[in-house]
């Protein structure tokens, strides 16, 4: 976790920010870390602040909004009061717009390196709501998303890696995802689970009696699948032996939509390191599905990083944000 110097962490009144705020602190003072708090207030539609509270009397839109404005700021420095009782650089600003817009705006115009916030309060609800997943598919840096339920420190952390060194821009992304999560994982004393998911593309359909191929010939072909995923899977970890004492390597054949959520249950993972790639010319999606489909699964804390070149559909916009 060497590598974050310019922390963004939104710190918004329905997400667990008292457990991200110990993350932030940790992160911020082992990289000497200059952080930048963010709350939104969300303006868009049914949720602008000056409509909603338009029929108050005695009180114009203008008055509303600079109340709820001031009221903001005053909980966000309040917030902020925690880090700089820790020796830690903060700014403060107030986003308003579209949250994860904003957030991603923020991100482009002051060079983020980590976007850290609490995952949402709310009973009932999926763990990552579809504000959080635009951030995830859409912000261009890291996003470390924290359960509430979790402890502050992670025990048991699920790496789901898929290497290919053909693949400069996958190869480069595990590696990336192998040091977050070896690093976290050191630093907290957790258990490191690196996975590796694989199988032969349609070997079902080449099985089907139609196809008319050997069984011997498929098997070869499946053992040979399974020979070279579990090379490069090799390879990769081989840069991390200073982690074998914390790190158990699984190679498992399977659907990675599947056999990730069920090793998460099972295992009681409480972190998942992940990265995502995205499709040729399609910007903020990612690639295959395969990373929203274990997310949409999943409900213990989530860091996941793009791939190098990743290049995110939302624009800088106008210089934006309230100080």
């Amino acid at each position: 976790m060497h590598r974050f110097e310019n922390i963004l962490f939104v710190c918004d009144e329905h997400s667990a920010y008292e457990l991200a705020l110990e993350r932030v602190i940790w992160l911020a003072a082992l990289n000497e870390a200059r952080v930048t708090m963010v709350s939104t207030i969300d303006s868009g539609g049914s949720n602008d602040v000056s409509r909603l509270f338009a029929m108050i009397p005695g009180l114009g839109n203008s008055e509303i909004g600079e109340t709820v404005i001031a009221v903001h700021r005053m909980k966000l420095e309040d917030r902020a009061q925690a880090l700089r009782n820790h020796g830690i650089a903060v700014e403060t600003k107030l986003l308003i717009g579209t949250p994860f817009i904003e957030i991603i705006r923020q991100v482009l115009r002051h060079g983020h390196d980590i976007v850290i916030k609490g995952a949402h309060r709310a009973a009932g609800r999926r763990f990552l709501p579809g504000a959080d997943m635009h951030l995830l598919r859409k912000c261009p840096c890291p996003i470390w998303v924290l359960n509430a339920a979790s402890e502050p420190q992670a025990k048991r952390i699920l790496v789901a890696v898929d290497p290919d060194p053909t693949d400069p821009n996958r190869d480069s992304l595990n590696r990336m995802i192998m040091e977050l999560a070896t690093s976290l994982a050191r630093n907290d004393g957790a258990k490191l689970d690196v996975m590796n998911v694989w199988r032969l593309q349609e070997e079902a359909t080449l099985r089907h009696g139609l196809a008319n191929i050997p069984e011997e010939d498929i098997d070869r072909l499946v053992a040979k699948a399974q020979d070279d995923s579990k090379s490069r899977l090799q390879d990769l970890v081989a840069g991390f032996s200073d982690y074998d004492d914390i790190m158990r390597v699984l190679h498992i054949k399977g659907v990675a939509g599947d056999v990730i959520p069920e090793h998460v249950t099972a295992e009681s993972i409480d972190t998942i390191v992940m990265g995502t790639l995205t499709r040729t010319g399609v910007a903020g999606l990612f690639i295959g599905d395969t990373a929203e489909t274990i997310l949409n699964h999943v409900s213990c804390s989530v860091l996941t990083a793009k791939a190098p070149g990743f290049v995110t559909p939302i624009g800088a916009g106008p210089a934006g944000g309230l100080h």
